[in-house]
């Protein structure tokens, strides 16, 4: 173990030790004077110097112990070597621990949620299974943020359902051997019906045109019969575009999360309201929104930019830079348009949203992060209060009051 001191200068507090000395002298030196009658006609004489002298010992001492350690907990003492090494357990969101506690064998481990904050089991208001995976973090990232903060050689055994959601595209590469144990039981947060089933769902998208313009619908058609086709609908046949993408004229009401709006000139109000309440538009380069006016771009290719978006209350309002044709927009006739478009929406590139939790166990190969240091303050802080109250004790205790 060693003992090392974060702000060093805090020691300079040490020299308020001088004061209670000095306290305690200047009461030593108080006298009382005291008129004689019948002495009053007695010269005075020369007195010998009375040497200063301490009185009270063990409540100077008490003092002075008190300020040296306040001037410790300034310096921010830290100390090295004795690491936490209680085993771990995390417990991925879908996992129903009721019955693991009580037969899994580590009555010794310290069971956490793999969550932000890392809270334990038993601790309330953390997410429980079954929320959606969009409001979770990405499991792969919260291993290897544990994994940095855990001391090195402490066993740890994740627990994870089946199937995992929202998983990086490869496997996460800690600085530990892992226990990676599959619950079978365990049913993944959002889940579709078939918990094996690891094809993504079909993208939905409203298209709204004015019938003079209807240039761009079948190039969204397409985008729709490409997603049905990646699920596993069928053939690439026009009617299988109804699956993903629904067509009526402008004034249709709008309902779902994702639009896009080719009607020119300006967004209507209501289009506003809806993106505001959480929706996701993306206009035409014909269409008028002041709110897109200097927004990044946030999809360009080789040819340059090819749509902006902002957010707006709590949905995105995006607009394509050209307009839906090949001549302005090349990448139409390219066979990954469909997942281009997806993600734009999706609001990040594609990746594995569900996986098989046994291909996924983490790898040994990170490099080791040094063990993080204890602090002492919280225990000194204890310490210091505890002696203040000793010393107001003895300071105005019964003893000093009939010595008084």
């Amino acid at each position: 173990m060693t003992l090392s001191l974060m702000l060093p200068l805090g020691l300079a507090a040490l020299a308020s030790l001088l004061v209670p000395v000095l306290v305690h002298l200047a009461r030593r030196s108080e006298q009382r004077v005291v008129v004689f009658a019948a002495l009053r006609w007695l010269q005075a004489k020369p007195q010998p110097r009375r040497r200063h002298r301490l009185d009270e010992i063990p409540l100077l001492l008490l003092r002075l112990l008190m300020l040296a350690a306040l001037a410790l907990l300034i310096a921010e003492p830290v100390l090295f070597g004795r690491p936490d090494r209680t085993p771990r357990v995390l417990v991925a969101p879908g996992v129903d621990v009721t019955s693991l506690r009580r037969d899994s064998g580590f009555s010794d481990a310290r069971w956490q949620r793999l969550a932000p904050g890392f809270p334990t089991i038993d601790d309330a208001g953390v997410d429980a299974p079954g929320l959606p995976s969009d409001r979770q973090a990405s499991l792969s990232s919260l291993l290897r943020e544990f994994d940095a903060s855990l001391p090195a050689g402490t066993p740890l055994t994740v627990l994870v359902p089946p199937v995992i959601p929202g998983a990086d595209a490869e496997r996460p590469v800690l600085s530990r051997t892992v226990d990676w144990r599959v619950v079978p039981d365990g049913v993944p947060p959002s889940a579709p019906p078939d918990a094996t089933d690891t094809r993504p769902p079909i993208p939905t998208l409203m298209v709204r045109y004015t019938p003079e313009h209807p240039e761009g619908l079948k190039y969204l058609r397409a985008a729709g019969a490409a997603w049905h086709v990646a699920r596993g609908g069928g053939s690439a046949a026009e009617d299988d575009a109804e699956a993903a993408v629904t067509v009526a004229t402008g004034a249709t009401p709008l309902a779902g999360s994702r639009l896009a709006w080719l009607v020119p000139g300006p967004l209507p109000d209501a289009v506003r309201q809806w993106v505001a309440a959480g929706g996701d538009a993306l206009l035409a380069a014909e269409a008028i929104a002041p709110e897109l006016e200097g927004a990044p771009v946030i999809w360009r290719d080789a040819t340059g930019p090819l749509a902006r978006g902002t957010r707006l209350g709590r949905g995105r309002l995006m607009q394509l830079e050209h307009e839906l044709s090949p001549a302005g927009m090349p990448i139409l006739l390219e066979p990954d348009f469909p997942e281009h478009l997806s993600a734009l929406f999706a609001g990040t590139p594609p990746h594995p949203a569900w996986v098989d939790a046994k291909a996924h166990a983490p790898r040994v190969g990170a490099t080791p992060y040094p063990d993080a240091p204890r602090p002492l303050a919280p225990p000194l802080a204890g310490l210091i209060a505890l002696m203040f109250l000793v010393e107001r004790w003895m300071a105005n205790g019964p003893r000093r009051r009939t010595a008084a």
